[in-house]
Formats: C-alpha cells, structure tokens, sequence
C-alpha cells in the first residue's frame, strides 16, 4: 500500500525519473515531442520542495512511486506536475496525490486547485474531470493560467490542445 509524505531533497532526481518514465505513454498517441520533454528542472524542484510544496507517493519500502508538484497561481494551489510511475498506474495513486493537495489547500484559505492539461488525452482533461475538475472558459481563465498556457504554447504544445481546469477545494 502507497502512503504520501513530503518529498526528501535526496529523492529530487528520482522525482525526474518517474516524470520522464510516466512521459512514455504520450508515444502511444502521437505526441513523441511531449514524451521527449525534459522533467521539471532540479532547480525548481528544489525550489518548491524547500517551500514544502512536493509530494510523493511511497511504496512498503518508502521508494517514491509518484509526485505532485504545487505552486501557488492566482490564490489557488496550481498542480505544477502530477506523474506515476507506469508501474505503478491505475491503482489510484494520482488521485490520492491530488485529494492529499486538496486537503492541504483547505486550512491555508485557497479555494481551489487548478491545473493545465491537454484536453483529449485519455489520462490526462478526462481524468481530471473524473477527478472533480472543470474545464474553464473564456473570462474564468485567471491571468496566471493564462500566462501559463501562453508559455505552454511557446514551448511548441498545440494551444487548441491544452485547457486550464480548477476543482473546488471544499
């Protein structure tokens, strides 16, 4: 059984290890450039782990299986990053990842969590929304996720692909 706990500065390259090894699937539909993606830099990491805002999800042997990555984006807890080990998918870790940020969101006073995703890929607008999220539109996209997808769509991600989502915390 997987448990979640804060990441330890010593597992930061392990936390890139899974994000590239749960970029793969994306071969499966197409999208080879995304799986080539490089993971979230050391740097950032590191960054958002100091500040306490990097999750992992362990196995029995404490050997992280899954992370999630937080930033703080318009007042809300923004998912900067959420991967699972291949090994390790379908077992409803991501989810347990996602409800654990929830859960730390709600006594800080920030109302939601959000995220920017792609919008057709089975695992990633679908299951968000079967994980509570909804797609925003028009006016309700904040500036920063704006912002966001603005940088998104400079790094070559088909801007018509990729939606912002936000889940109501309580």
């Amino acid at each position: 059984m997987e448990r979640t706990r804060m990441a330890r500065a010593d597992e930061l390259t392990e936390v890139q290890r899974i994000e590239v090894a749960s970029g793969a699937p994306f071969r499966e539909v197409g999208m080879a450039d995304v799986a080539d993606m490089p993971p979230l830099p050391l740097d950032v990491l590191a960054d958002r782990q100091r500040a306490g805002r990097v999750w992992v999800a362990v196995n029995t042997g404490d050997r992280p299986v899954a992370f999630v990555v937080v930033d703080l984006v318009d007042g809300c807890a923004h998912v900067e990053q959420l991967s699972v080990d291949p090994a390790y998918a379908r077992r409803g870790i991501g989810r347990g990842l996602l409800d654990h940020v929830a859960g730390w969101a709600a006594p800080r006073g920030l109302p939601a969590l959000t995220l920017t995703t792609f919008r057709s890929v089975p695992w990633n607008g679908p299951y968000y929304t079967r994980c509570g999220f909804r797609e925003l539109t028009g006016a309700e996209v904040t500036s920063g996720l704006a912002g966001l997808l603005a940088a998104e769509a400079a790094l070559g991600l088909d801007p018509a692909e990729r939606i912002a989502m936000r889940r109501p915390v309580a």
